[in-house]
């Protein structure tokens, strides 16, 4: 078994165009109905802010992979100076369903998050011209990095400017260097919202308070999934899921969506509508775009594999006799 860590995964780096294509794939999976993918459950402790979250996943096509990971997030540890997010993810070969490789890493979780995130901006950038755009992200812990990252690699020159907020503070040695100078660390998640082209979320509120009008045409990246109230229905119908049946519940501002303004399935669009049957076309382009992805076990295995892959061409991780 091949075991990788932190250490491995970022000495090999992250090609966003590269991550990206690998969901991009495993979206054709999700079309074609080459997958398994039960609803992953929730195991909670006496402190109900705290959560370990089992993932399993088989994909088919050039995957050909099954497996699971075992994300514990325990928003609090923040306060202690220890990271939110811990996981191991193991892949199954889908013959023998022998395990082969152990990634004992929370960064390949977020590379997939952030990767998801991209292939809804490369969709969007299809129907909508991205140019001079406003970037405001709020919550700048290790998801808000990687997506910095993502979105600097995927737009480039594109990008005007970057507004950040974290109530606790921006580090900016985690800025990179080629959009530094584009970026502004604001003061209020209001001066990164409001006149943002994409906005994105990634902190860990625990309910909704973002209740004021996105700008007119944006891309609304609710990653978090619980920083927006149900009013934002009041500016958009045009509202995208990964999967209804996983991001309606735990409280997700799609779930309050769904309780308080009684916002149906049949009123969302999936990641499969979006990416196989093209439909951010018909949606009005003077309306934002809200995507909420609970995120999915599938797109987890398909980046383990694609980081597997990668390690064995260039020798990384460290070989575990059975």
């Amino acid at each position: 078994m091949l075991y990788l860590n932190t250490k491995h995964i970022k000495q090999m780096g992250v090609d966003w165009h590269g991550t990206v294509r690998v969901i991009h794939n495993a979206v054709q999976n999700l079309k074609e109905k080459h997958f398994a993918q039960p609803i992953k459950p929730y195991l909670r402790f006496k402190d109900k802010t705290n959560r370990i979250i089992a993932m399993p996943a088989y994909i088919g096509g050039d995957f050909e992979a099954a497996g699971i990971k075992w994300i514990a997030s325990f928003p609090k540890n923040i306060d202690q100076g220890i990271q939110r997010a811990h996981s191991v993810t193991i892949l199954n070969d889908s013959d023998t369903g022998k395990p082969f490789a152990t990634f004992n890493t929370a960064i390949v979780s977020g590379i997939r998050t952030a990767s998801v995130s991209g292939l809804i901006i490369q969709e969007f950038a299809k129907v909508r011209e991205l140019a001079d755009v406003k970037v405001g992200i709020i919550g700048f812990g290790p998801i808000g990095q990687l997506h910095l990252s993502m979105v600097t690699s995927l737009l480039g020159d594109k990008i005007a400017s970057v507004s950040l907020y974290d109530k606790k503070g921006v580090n900016q040695e985690h800025i990179p260097a080629e959009i530094l100078a584009k970026t502004n660390i604001v003061d209020s998640y209001e001066e990164a919202y409001q006149d943002a082209d994409i906005f994105i979320t990634c902190t860990v509120a625990a309910e909704g308070y973002i209740d004021l009008k996105p700008k007119d045409g944006a891309l609304l990246l609710n990653v978090s999934l619980r920083d927006f109230k149900p009013q934002i229905l009041d500016y958009t119908k045009s509202i995208l899921v990964d999967d209804w049946e996983e991001v309606c519940r735990e409280n997700t501002d799609i779930e309050v969506m769904h309780h308080e303004r009684n916002l149906q399935k049949e009123d969302t669009y999936s990641i499969v509508d979006v990416v196989c049957h093209d439909a951010m076309n018909s949606l009005p382009t003077e309306q934002a775009v809200m995507f909420n992805p609970m995120g999915m076990a599938i797109f987890d295995v398909a980046i383990a594999s694609y980081y597997y892959k990668l390690a064995v061409e260039t020798g990384s991780g460290v070989q575990l006799e059975d």
